[in-house]
């Protein structure tokens, strides 16, 4: 005696059967990382007397990650660290000279996470400079980088630096990115003459010691 199967029971056979057939056709999927974000922080945006700066960061997610410091600037760095348990790092770099720095933190890749950058931190190193200040009694007059001194002229007088050198220059708490302008000063023992508009900015007397980072 013949049995019949249901209908319903061939249709949902066949309809499991052609499931199988294309999960096993379909390539696996490669493993993927997981997305990762990395924090900078410096414990000081300025330095004096070649002092070390402390660079603190949290990578997430956390865990124990190969971290890579890039410094860029007239005497740039890079250094690693690896990050402990709770994503956490922290290192210490000392710059060789004075100049801007731009730092950035890097969560090197591994099996499991992706690649990460900070945001930029900007680290200057200064130095003591002995300065004076010129102006009245010389508007109108040229400058020997170009053009005539005038009262609301921002700039400094050096010696030897090439003219449209930055120089970054801070008194009392204030500071101030200016270019070379003029050659001066012409008085022993100084390093720069400032504009009278540059000294009235950072408020700095007529003559004394700021910080310079050239």
């Amino acid at each position: 005696m013949r049995f019949t199967l249901p209908a319903t029971l061939v249709a949902a056979t066949l309809v499991l059967g052609s499931a199988s057939a294309a999960a096993q056709q379909q390539p696996k999927r490669q493993h993927e990382r997981v997305r990762s974000h990395i924090s900078l922080h410096v414990s000081s945006h300025h330095l004096v007397d070649n002092r070390a700066v402390t660079l603190r960061g949290r990578v997430r997610p956390r865990g124990p990650h190969r971290v890579k410091v890039v410094v860029r600037g007239p005497h740039g760095a890079t250094v690693g660290t690896t990050s402990g348990r709770n994503g956490s790092f922290s290192l210490r770099w000392r710059p060789t000279g004075v100049g801007s720095y731009r730092v950035r933190a890097y969560g090197v890749h591994d099996k499991g996470i992706e690649a990460s950058v900070s945001a930029a931190r900007r680290v200057t190193a200064y130095r003591a400079a002995a300065a004076s200040y010129y102006g009245p009694g010389l508007y109108g007059g040229a400058l020997a980088c170009g053009g005539t001194l005038q009262p609301g002229t921002l700039g400094v007088a050096h010696k030897t630096l090439p003219c449209g050198s930055k120089v970054r220059l801070r008194y009392r708490g204030r500071s101030l990115t200016v270019r070379v302008v003029d050659r001066g000063p012409y008085v022993g023992g100084r390093d720069f003459d400032l504009t009278a508009a540059t000294k009235a900015r950072l408020r700095f007397p007529d003559t004394g010691v700021l910080l310079s980072s050239r």
